[in-house]
C-alpha cells in the first residue's frame, strides 16, 4: 500500500523486519519444544534463542538486504532467512527447522500477522462506533427527512439514521472477532501435514506460545477457506464504510446541504473555484472501500490449491494481506474522524422536510381517514390526489399546501376539520418510539 494511505502500526505488521522476527520466534519455539521432548540437544535450543534473538531484534535495512542477497542465489525466502540467521548462531544452527517445511513457518507467521491486523481493525471499528454513538445521542430528536429511492418519504431523526450505522458497525465488530478466530491457527506438521518428521507436541507448544489454535488437518498448508472468510469480512466492513460515506456525500450536495465534512481553516476545495467545499474525505474512503472489496475475490480463488499444496496463493497473499488491512485501517480511522467533526445543519434539515408542502405526512393522513370511516381505497385516492396537487405546483405562486388541498376535498372535510388534520400531521408523532429504538441499540442507561 502506498505511504499516503498507511498508518505506522498496521504497516509495521507487514514489514520485512516484523515478518522475520516472527519467523525466528516460530523456529526458536519449535527448537525449544524439540529440546523438551529430546529430539535435539537442550543446548542447541538455548544457542538458537540466545544467538538469534539479539540478531533479529536489531534487524535493519542492511539485514533485510543481506537476506534478499542470499535469496537471489537460493531462490527460496525461508532458506535465505535461515542462512542469514545461522550466521549469528554458529554450529547449533543445524538444529533449526528440524522436520519443518517452509509452509509451517510461512503459514503460522501469516496467522500471527493477520490476528495482529485484526486487533487493530477491531479497535478502529470501535472508534467509529464511539463517534457514531456520540453523534446519534446529540441528534436523537433532530428532525430530518427519510428518503427512499432518493425521494422524500417520511420524517425521521438524524440520530436514528446514525444509530442504524452504529448497529452495522457493531455487527462488523463481531464479524471481525469471528474472522480473527478463523485465521488464528498454527501448522507445524511437516511435508504434506503428516507429522512424519516432527512431533505434534512441537506444534502444540508453538501454537500455545503464539496464542493460536492448532489446525486440525493442515496438509502442509493451512486451508485457505479460513483466509477467504477473513478477507470477505474485511470486504463487508468496507461495504459499511462506503454506505455511510455515500450518505455523507449525498447530504453534502449543495441542493441538500443537511450535513457536510468539517472544513479546516486554510483548506482549499478547488484550484479554480474558491467557493468549493467538497466531500473529499468520504470520496476518498469510498475509493479505499472499493479496493478492499476487490481483494475478497482473489482470496476466494485461493481456496482451490492442487492436492496437498501449491504456491499459487502465495503471490496473492503477499499483496492482499498488507494492502487490504492497511487500506481498511486507514479508511476506518478517517471515517471515525469525519463523523466526530461532521457539521450538521438542523435548520436546513427542517427546511427540506417541509419543502414539499407537507406531503411527507401522507401515510398518517391516510390512516386517520380510514379510522374516521372512509374506505382505504377512497382514502388513498383522496390523499394521493391532494398530494399531487401540491407536488405539481411546487415553486409556483399559486401552490396550495397538502393540508389545504386535503380540506378542499368534500370527502375529507366531511370527516376531519383543520385542527384534527394539524394534529394528525404533527411531525413529533414520528418520534414517539425513538427512545424505544435507542434503548434497543444503546441500552437504557
Amino acid at each position: 500500500m502506498v505511504p499516503r494511505y498507511s498508518r505506522p502500526a498496521m504497516a509495521e505488521i507487514w514489514s520485512p523486519e516484523t515478518r522475520y522476527r516472527i519467523w525466528f520466534e516460530i523456529e526458536a519455539l519449535a527448537a525449544e519444544a524439540m529440546a523438551e521432548i529430546g529430539t535435539i540437544p537442550a543446548s542447541a535450543a538455548i544457542s538458537i534463542r540466545q544467538g538469534g534473538a539479539p540478531r533479529v531484534a536489531a534487524m535493519g535495512p542492511a539485514d533485510v538486504e543481506r537476506i534478499d542477497e542470499i535469496e537471489r542465489v537460493t531462490r527460496h525466502d525461508v532458506i535465505a532467512f535461515l542462512t542469514w540467521l545461522g550466521e549469528g548462531i554458529g554450529e547449533d544452527a543445524r538444529y533449526m527447522h528440524q522436520g519443518l517445511t517452509s509452509s509451517d513457518v510461512l503459514d503460522t507467521c501469516l496467522a500471527v500477522q493477520m490476528t495482529r491486523a485484526a486487533d487493530l481493525l477491531i479497535a478502529d471499528v470501535e472508534a467509529v462506533m464511539a463517534a457514531l454513538r456520540a453523534r446519534a445521542m446529540e441528534h436523537k430528536f433532530t428532525p430530518t427527512i427519510g428518503r427512499s429511492h432518493g425521494i422524500h418519504a417520511e420524517p425521521t431523526s438524524f440520530g436514528l439514521k446514525l444509530a442504524g450505522h452504529y448497529c452495522e458497525f457493531a455487527r462488523n465488530r463481531e464479524r471481525l472477532i469471528a474472522a480473527r478466530a478463523e485465521v488464528a491457527t498454527c501448522a507445524i506438521s511437516g511435508p504434506v501435514g503428516t507429522f512424519a518428521s516432527v512431533d505434534p507436541r512441537v506444534e502444540a507448544h508453538v501454537a500455545k506460545s503464539l496464542g493460536l489454535a492448532i489446525e486440525p488437518v493442515s496438509t502442509q498448508v493451512i486451508p485457505r477457506d479460513r483466509h477467504a472468510a477473513f478477507f470477505a469480512t474485511l470486504a463487508v466492513v468496507a461495504g459499511a464504510i462506503e454506505r455511510l460515506a455515500t450518505e455523507v456525500r449525498h447530504l453534502q450536495r449543495s441542493e441538500v446541504r443537511e450535513a457536510e465534512e468539517f472544513f479546516h481553516a486554510g483548506q482549499k476545495g478547488s484550484s479554480s473555484m474558491p467557493h468549493k467545499r467538497n466531500p473529499v474525505l468520504s470520496e476518498n474512503i469510498t475509493g479505499l472501500a472499493r479496493l478492499v472489496r476487490g481483494y475478497a475475490m482473489p482470496a476466494l480463488e485461493n481456496i482451490t490449491l492442487w492436492h496437498e499444496r501449491d504456491i499459487s496463493h502465495s503471490s496473492v497473499e503477499r499483496v492482499i494481506g498488507p494492502d487490504a488491512t492497511i487500506a481498511l485501517d486507514f479508511a476506518l480511522m478517517r471515517l471515525a474522524g469525519m463523523m466526530e467533526k461532521l457539521t450538521v445543519y438542523p435548520v436546513r434539515m427542517t427546511e427540506n422536510l417541509e419543502g414539499l408542502g407537507g406531503v411527507v405526512h401522507s401515510q398518517k393522513v391516510l390512516l386517520a381517514l380510514t379510522q374516521a370511516g372512509l374506505s382505504r381505497e377512497d382514502s388513498y385516492a383522496a390523499v394521493q390526489q391532494a398530494a399531487m396537487a401540491t407536488w405539481l405546483k411546487l415553486g409556483q405562486p399559486d401552490v396550495k399546501s397538502f393540508a389545504e388541498n386535503l380540506l378542499a376535498r368534500p370527502e375529507v372535510a366531511a370527516v376531519m376539520d383543520a385542527a384534527t388534520l394539524s394534529r394528525v400531521m404533527d411531525p413529533q408523532l414520528d418520534f414517539r418510539h425513538v427512545e424505544t429504538i435507542f434503548a434497543r441499540v444503546f441500552g437504557t442507561a
